[in-house]
């Protein structure tokens, strides 16, 4: 073989190498934990671009085969490939088993019937799949809507707030989504998760996406407070924004899922037929005795940031500040989705939550996808999201358009 020959092919096999090397380290956060904030953008990403790692690891598999002539360093790209994509299979493989088990959570929670109670030209307009997987690869595809932003709603202690509003392209009377945010009470904008706040608007929905004020500056319950004058802005304009207040549900992310039960269920919460909590704190108190392990947010700091203080020094606002503790009467139906994997919030919360408004009468629902870690829809075409997505519609138009 000629001297150039030769080089190029040695190039070739080292790239081939480097190629399968990163397949592996991308697809490992699959299965490992996070230990800090930098890592867990990998831990929440890898398994929702599973899809793509599958790929990427099949790719560097055939050419090991194609291009590397030394046999050990062959063998070294085969194994890194294929353990890459025995990685990525532990998800693709657990796709339909969950599937299966939230659409049963789904009429256990709501009645075997309740697709049936959502109009046809609804469900027309609503994926028809839980997951596709061309779908992982261009994207769930977003129809057109109006997007008004930079609404003015309070200037509470001299802090402007804001909320932006997505509205179907055709004007009409719409129910009414109310979006908060998450970032741990501290980060976050109303822009958040523009993707979602669009792809819901064009199903029919006027979706209100607003502010708060952030810990450390303003500690609870000004958070609340500002959901709440929020709320009451939306009621006196919907008319202009050509919102059903008398059809309207809270959905929260995290620290904005936290916010939205706490709203609707304060004893003086105005009418919400209800709520959908994306991996949010219910029992701060119990969240402050036993944090994650690892803690990649260190949750006693975040926790002490936003209370005031530590859970010796502050007991009753710990309390107050636990949306498990309102769950004493009649509540909006709860739509609960949680992580098997979460490092922030871990699972087991949203499963104490559904089993409280479970045992208090309350209609709830409690969806867990096994893989998925703290913020897995931040992928908007990730798999856990298109998973996430399809039921949270339904839910929603069974609440809403449900006579």
């Amino acid at each position: 073989m000629p001297y150039k020959s030769k080089i190029v092919l040695s190039v070739l096999s080292w790239l081939v190498i480097l190629l399968s090397f990163v397949s592996l380290f991308l697809s490992s956060w699959i299965i490992i934990p996070a230990p800090n904030m930098l890592l867990l953008n990998l831990g929440v990403g890898a398994p929702e671009v599973s899809p793509l790692l599958f790929v990427l690891s099949s790719f560097s598999l055939l050419l090991s085969f194609l291009y590397i002539r030394q046999h050990k360093l062959k063998r070294l790209a085969g194994i890194f490939s294929l353990i890459g994509l025995l990685l990525c299979a532990l998800v693709l493989v657990n796709i339909s088993p969950t599937q299966r088990q939230m659409a049963a959570a789904m009429k256990q929670g709501l009645g075997a019937d309740y697709l049936e109670k959502i109009p046809v030209k609804v469900s027309a307009k609503m994926q028809k799949s839980p997951f596709l997987l061309v779908n992982s690869f261009r994207g769930i595809p977003l129809e057109k809507t109006r997007h008004q932003t930079g609404i003015a709603f309070a200037t509470p202690a001299g802090v402007p707030l804001t909320m932006e509003v997505y509205q179907p392209p055709e004007v009409g009377k719409y129910p009414a989504l109310v979006v908060i945010y998450g970032g741990g009470w501290q980060h976050g904008n109303p822009r958040a998760n523009s993707a979602f706040n669009q792809y819901i608007a064009s199903r029919g929905y006027t979706v209100f996406a607003i502010d708060y004020r952030h810990a450390p500056n303003y500690r609870f319950p000004a958070q609340l407070d500002d959901v709440r004058t929020a709320l009451n802005f939306i009621r006196q304009h919907a008319a202009e924004y050509e919102a059903d207040t008398e059809r309207m549900a809270l959905l929260g992310r995290s620290a904005g899922a936290h916010l939205a039960m706490l709203a609707a269920y304060q004893p003086d919460a105005p009418p919400i037929r209800a709520v959908v909590n994306y991996y949010g704190p219910v029992n701060l108190t119990e969240g402050y005795n036993s944090p994650p392990h690892p803690d990649p947010i260190n949750t006693r700091a975040v926790l002490k940031t936003f209370i005031g203080g530590s859970l010796e020094e502050f007991p009753k606002q710990y309390e107050i500040a636990s949306p498990i503790n309102y769950v004493t009467g009649p509540l909006p139906p709860t739509l609960l989705i949680y992580g098997g994997r979460d490092h922030l919030v871990e699972a087991r919360f949203g499963r104490q939550m559904y089993e409280r408004l479970q045992n208090s009468g309350n209609t709830a629902v409690f969806l867990e996808i096994p893989w998925a870690e703290h913020a897995f829809d931040a992928v908007f075409n990730g798999v856990s999201n298109q998973l996430a997505l399809y039921y949270t519609e339904r839910f929603l138009a069974w609440a809403l358009f449900n006579p």
